[in-house]
């Protein structure tokens, strides 16, 4: 199904290569894709972010991705401060144009933000220890031609409202009067913008996380984040989340609501051709960041009791974080570095799985798990814990083994099945192409467009 004639916006806190994992992963993918279904003749959606790094920072990132492939064209990756600097120096003239009377609060401490020649744009309140930072009202400096402050902005939320606002008007005087959907993929981000009531524009907001803390089962606690947020969550125009299985969690806690719509993350292959002489015998893949919510340690304490049984076996590790140190440790303790590697990140997770027999995923809760995907994709079995949501969704029709949450001995039985039992091993492989039907991009893209379709057919439900 086509996407309906209307300018398309995609809209995150920041997109930088190797930051961020599955979220920067899954927002990329997305654009790509919808360029490939034939959002603005093929160029994809404008990508808009607002962290406030320097202007050569923010080229290097786009030159970065754009190299990867991971981006259709460096000019539709657009930065708020990037756009905030007047030619002649101090603050563009929209942001100048919102700017009230004011000036700094002297009781915060404030980053300046400059452009290309050091000149100082605005200055930003720094925000410490508070999880509610972006709800700040706070006032945000803006610098004139001479580095003066002309006026303020109350808060976050009204900076980056400005900014899309005169996005908006630059789309309107180059395409008329079209409806513009924004994907919002920042839970911070969708906070800020629920009041925007501009009866063109369409709010679409992806999910990307659990919203439930420890069991992570159903009824579990959230944290006041998440609290805040589906108080405000009617609001959206859709909520997209990447799971059934975690939209029926959110209806049965909170009932139902039409908003409510379920749109998987999609990876692709790139055209690449994945063979079975790819796969590397005995070798195990992780794709993640070494962050504790991840449990890489659960892996490499499995590990030990693989190669007991499995001698030739070896675990190779794609992924930076925290718990790099510590996790070498533990490696080295166990008298593991013959067989198992911490290989950093990786450009082309595809690469990485393709080559293995199989993925291992070991977090205490995903999203959706866009590396298991990756790994139904192109034909191997996974092994994972028995987590909500992704791993339990993906799984549940075949194409690997779930095992019970934090059983390390049964995730090395598992491991060892799935290395040593052909017969297993072609089962699961075969099971994989059915396994990632729902979430590949073109029945992703034919959600998605079905999805922007309705709510572009309504009013917007931030309209008083």
């Amino acid at each position: 199904m086509p996407f309906p004639d209307a300018d398309y916006v995609i809209l995150s806190s920041r997109l930088i290569p190797d930051l961020d994992g599955g979220y920067t992963i899954a927002a990329l993918a997305r654009a790509r894709q919808m360029a490939t279904a034939g959002v603005h003749a093929g160029r994809g959606p404008l990508l808009l972010t607002v962290d406030p790094g320097t202007p050569a920072a923010h080229e290097q990132h786009r030159k970065t991705l754009d190299e990867r492939g991971l981006i259709t064209a460096r000019e539709r990756m657009r930065n708020l401060f990037d756009e905030a600097g007047d030619v002649a120096g101090g603050a563009a003239t929209w942001l100048r144009a919102a700017a009230e009377d004011g000036t700094i609060d002297p009781s915060l401490e404030y980053r300046r933000v400059a452009d290309e020649s050091d000149a100082p744009i605005v200055s930003l309140p720094v925000i410490t220890g508070d999880p509610d930072w972006h709800l700040t009202e706070a006032p945000i400096a803006i610098h004139g031609a001479d580095g003066e402050i002309v006026g303020v902005i109350r808060g976050f939320g009204r900076l980056y409202r400005v900014w899309l606002e005169h996005v908006v008007e630059e789309l309107r005087a180059a395409g008329g009067a079209r409806p513009i959907v924004v994907i919002c993929e920042s839970r911070q981000l969708g906070e800020m913008l629920v009041d925007w009531d501009d009866p063109d524009v369409r709010l679409v907001h992806a999910i990307h996380t659990v919203h439930v803390e420890p069991p992570f089962t159903s009824d579990a606690p959230m944290n006041a984040l998440w609290t805040r947020w589906f108080a405000a969550a009617d609001r959206f125009d859709a909520i997209m989340w990447p799971t059934q299985a975690q939209r029926a969690d959110v209806e049965s806690r909170f009932g139902p609501s039409e908003i409510n719509r379920v749109v998987s993350n999609a990876v692709e292959v790139s055209g690449r051709a994945i063979t079975p002489t790819d796969r590397v015998a005995g070798r195990v893949v992780m794709l993640n960041r070494l962050a504790p919510g991840k449990r890489v340690d659960h892996a490499i304490n499995a590990f030990l009791g693989v190669v007991r049984r499995a001698p030739e076996a070896t675990l190779d590790i794609y992924g930076d974080g925290p718990e790099l140190a510590q996790l070498q440790t533990l490696i080295d303790g166990l008298g593991l570095g013959g067989h198992v590697s911490l290989r950093g990140s990786t450009d082309d997770p595809v690469w990485a799985v393709s080559t293995a027999s199989a993925l291992l995923s070991t977090s205490a809760y995903e999203g959706q798990g866009l590396a298991i995907l990756e790994a139904l994709l192109v034909g191997r079995p996974v092994v994972s814990y028995d987590v909500p949501y992704g791993p339990r969704e993906l799984l549940s029709g075949g194409g690997g083994l779930l095992v019970a949450d934090g059983d390390v001995q049964g995730l090395s039985d598992a491991i060892v099945r799935v290395l040593t039992e052909p017969d297993l091993y072609d089962r699961l492989s075969a099971e994989t192409q059915q396994a990632s039907r729902a979430a590949d991009p073109e029945h992703a893209m034919a959600a998605l467009a079905d999805e922007v379709r309705r709510v572009v057919e309504r009013p917007s439900r931030r309209l008083s």
